[in-house]
């Protein structure tokens, strides 16, 4: 049980820092077109997100696959920038429909966003007792997930229905920001841009410095 709270602890960890914030703006572009009247479209969208990102972490961390990081790290803001995107050209016929394009989009970019994730976990202890780590790391980025997503509604609803703002404006311009920061991210990141990779080999070297400390 303790091992099931400690890495339960480091999944919300992981998501709810200001290093996981690409991650905590895609899920905040995921939803910033619903309110809480839409909870049962939410409930479609965080599920088709979940099991995308779940299947390639469990993958990824039982080593049936193996992608470069940098990659990695390059697409998850154009994942952003796509689901942005979309969210600019939204339209009411858009959210009648039964599958809107941001399922699919939800369910496909949770796969790569998965495989950010198992790098963390296994980072840290290797293979052994993987399955209940996995399972209890999961969890715990499930319930950072949702109480980003519960954190965007309610925005969504001071915005859009206290003070009236219209919802078209609220989605467009919302989406219209984060566009921009990920735009940047995904300049930064690419993988053949030497100072983000030489930065990112000093953050694995003080984490294994810190890793070690504490053993």
């Amino acid at each position: 049980m303790q091992d099931f709270t400690i890495y339960f602890r480091l999944g919300t960890d992981h998501i709810l820092t200001p290093d996981a914030l690409d991650h905590i703006l895609f899920v905040t572009a995921l939803c910033l077109r619903y309110l809480w009247q839409d909870w049962k479209k939410v409930v479609v969208l965080v599920t088709a997100f979940t099991i995308g990102h779940s299947l390639t972490l469990a993958l990824s961390a039982l080593d049936y696959i193996h992608v470069n990081t940098s990659w990695i790290e390059f697409l998850i803001p154009l994942t952003i920038v796509a689901t942005c995107v979309n969210n600019l050209v939204q339209h009411k016929a858009e959210q009648q429909k039964r599958l809107p394009v941001i399922y699919f989009f939800a369910l496909f970019f949770g796969l790569i966003h998965g495989l950010a994730f198992a790098g963390t976990l296994l980072s840290l202890e290797g293979k052994e007792g993987i399955i209940g780590r996995l399972l209890a790391f999961n969890i715990g980025i499930e319930a950072a997930q949702l109480l980003i997503v519960l954190l965007v509604l309610l925005l969504s609803f001071l915005l859009v229905r206290l003070l009236k703002l219209s919802r078209m404006v609220w989605l467009r311009g919302a989406s219209a920001l984060i566009l921009v920061i990920s735009l940047f991210w995904a300049y930064q990141r690419f993988p053949f841009h030497k100072n983000y990779h030489d930065e990112s080999e000093k953050t694995v070297l003080v984490s294994g410095v810190c890793c070690s400390d504490t053993v």
